[in-house]
């Protein structure tokens, strides 16, 4: 019942209110996993031996694969991610654990020393991190939006 007052909601809001916020938001979704999807071209579609060596807990071929498939689902609900606002939460911890683990390597680590092996694998690991908390907050906002429209309904 609650997910058709949603549902009634989403479809009656007017393109000046909250259409285009909507359609700002289905966007970041998009945006969201072609990102995590630009792992296939850092790691030369895993052939690229530099990401998983520099870190092998993380950033294995299997680890990078499952970016891929974290971003397939940040794009399967951009146009119904108000449906399901437990997964948005979801994403906002998995993309907080990404970005603290990258802090983390960053401060134990040089990416000079990566970038002097390959420069795809230290431009992934200067950038993945400054992405996943981004999208970070892009999610926390997604889902808090999503939480502050239940407590009026």
């Amino acid at each position: 019942m609650h997910n058709l007052k949603a549902d009634e909601y989403w479809k009656m809001t007017t393109k000046m209110n909250l259409t285009l916020k909507s359609e700002t938001i289905t966007k970041g979704f998009v945006i969201a996993g072609l990102m995590n999807m630009a792992v296939l071209v850092f790691s030369r579609f895993f052939t690229n031996p530099i990401i998983p060596e520099s870190d092998p807990d993380v950033m294995s071929n299997f680890g990078l694969l499952m970016i891929v498939v974290w971003g397939l689902a940040y794009i399967s609900i951009a146009k119904n991610y108000h449906n399901v606002k437990w997964l948005v939460g979801v994403f906002a911890v998995e993309k907080l654990i990404y970005g603290f683990i990258w802090t983390k390597w960053m401060l134990n680590n040089n990416v000079l020393d990566v970038f002097a092996k390959d420069i795809m694998a230290g431009m992934f690991y200067t950038i993945y991190g400054v992405n996943d908390w981004m999208f970070f907050i892009f999610f926390l906002l997604v889902f808090i939006r999503l939480i502050k429209f239940e407590n009026k309904s």
